[in-house]
């Protein structure tokens, strides 16, 4: 380490950075940075493409949410969680896991039992959590937000780093700060204009999400097909608050070209097919609203971190939707960026400083590799149809039934109460994580 990298942040003329931190990229990631760092006392400014409106309302998307408890503690910290609809808000009490043809009893059943939570996690709309997070952060005085905004390009000098924007129907602009962070998707254009590169899997299949009406009540419980043609979830929903309805949300996962007939179907023949995978056991099911399709690409960043820059959620990691770990991952690049960044304040350093910037890196990684490898082995083991992967799947499933300690692991990892889950390490977000916990448990016994 250069002795230098420790020193206060160097002296510049009054007004020449324009905040504290620039974040590319106005989804819940780069939005949850923002209010995060308000609360620490910095400024930031956050530019994304979408116009304020659909920032404000985004549209649905399909998505549906897993979220662990130390999320939902991070995201009640920030207010954010208090902005949801309480029927947006839904529980998993259960997750059942079938190989092959689903069977009355799944080859692996998961509860929260022993793991100290009331039930494994909860599930939110992706739409609903975006509106939230900008719902914060826009009424936040310490953050501005510049939509419509395209980022041009990106670069950094020994004491700042410089973006260059344009707004519609705006000249182009440039903006100054001790540090710039990449929130910009896992195809992050800012990611490439800093110079790091990453590892990107594509596995050659779609998942297609849409929401579905069912006759018999879910009972909180999810269920994961592992099918030798293609992998059904279905995850369970808060009923319709208007007609009382049961939901569910369908995930469908196929080679590409079986995706693409899938999403030509009629609606009543795609319906058939996802009732038919799952034996007919939430009875007849009709679907709601549109589907959507979205490629599974799985990328890891070559560094996470460097001199003056840092990269958050998918631009750092993008992960196979399977084990529903990447949002949580990305909300824990959050907190683990915000608290280092608060500790190089409060030490009187400079904030973009690549020491304090490589401790971040370092921690994200420790705590991303795992994960991102244990999704990609899970993905290449269930969909694989060839004998011997077969054999070890359901040696695995069954392994997992019977031994007590291997179920408990996956319960602990699935309620973010495991080694590698967001906030296990401690550091400075430590303290406001035991905050959380009360404002959590306080909100939902008003509910």
């Amino acid at each position: 380490m250069n002795p230098s990298d420790l020193l206060p942040s160097p002296r510049t003329p009054a007004g020449a950075h324009d905040c504290d931190v620039l974040i590319v990229g106005g989804g819940p990631a780069g939005l949850s940075l923002s209010i995060a760092l308000a609360q620490a006392g910095l400024h930031s400014i956050v530019l994304e493409q979408q116009s304020e409106a659909t920032l404000a309302e985004p549209p649905a998307d399909g998505r549906e949410i897993a979220l662990t408890h130390p999320s939902v503690e991070l995201l009640a910290a920030l207010g954010s969680w208090s902005e949801l609809a309480e029927h947006e808000i839904g529980r998993i009490r259960e997750a059942h896991v079938h190989d092959g043809a689903v069977q009355s009893v799944a080859g692996m059943s998961l509860d929260a039992l022993g793991s100290g939570e009331e039930h494994l996690g909860w599930i939110v709309p992706n739409h609903a959590l975006r509106r939230s997070a900008h719902a914060v952060a826009a009424r936040c005085p310490q953050v501005r937000i510049f939509d419509n905004a395209k980022v041009l390009g990106v670069s950094t000098t020994s004491d700042s780093a410089t973006l260059e924007y344009q707004r519609s129907g705006e000249p182009k602009a440039s903006l100054r700060a001790p540090l710039v962070v990449a929130a910009d998707s896992r195809f992050s254009a800012t990611r490439r204009q800093l110079g790091v590169g990453a590892d990107m899997t594509d596995f050659g299949r779609t998942v297609i999400v849409c929401r579905m009406r069912h006759e018999q009540p879910h009972h909180d419980v999810a269920h994961e097909c592992f099918g030798y043609e293609r992998t059904l979830a279905v995850l369970p929903l808060q009923d319709d608050p208007v007609t009382g309805d049961h939901l569910c949300s369908a995930v469908v996962t196929a080679d590409s070209a079986e995706a693409q007939e899938l999403m030509a179907l009629p609606a009543k023949a795609f319906t058939a097919k996802v009732q038919s995978q799952f034996d007919g056991r939430l009875g007849a099911m009709r679907l709601v609203g549109e589907r959507h399709a979205y490629p599974l690409v799985a990328v890891y960043a070559h560094r996470f971190a460097g001199h003056r820059f840092a990269l958050l959620g998918d631009a750092a990691v993008g992960m196979h939707p399977v084990t529903a770990h990447g949002y949580n991952l990305g909300l824990a690049s959050v907190r683990e960026l915000a608290d280092a960044l608060q500790h190089a304040r409060e030490q009187g350093q400079d904030i973009g400083n690549t020491a304090h910037l490589q401790r971040f890196a370092r921690a994200h990684h420790r705590h991303a590799w795992p994960i991102f490898q244990g999704t990609n082995t899970v993905v290449r083991l269930f969909t694989n149809a060839r004998p011997l992967p077969r054999l070890l799947r359901q040696l695995v499933l069954k392994s997992a039934n019977v031994l007590p300690p291997v179920k408990s692991a996956i319960v602990q990892q699935l309620t973010g109460r495991g080694l590698f889950a967001i906030g296990a390490a401690g550091g400075a977000g430590a303290p406001r994580s035991s905050r959380t916990t009360h404002t959590v448990r306080a909100h939902f016994s008003n509910r």
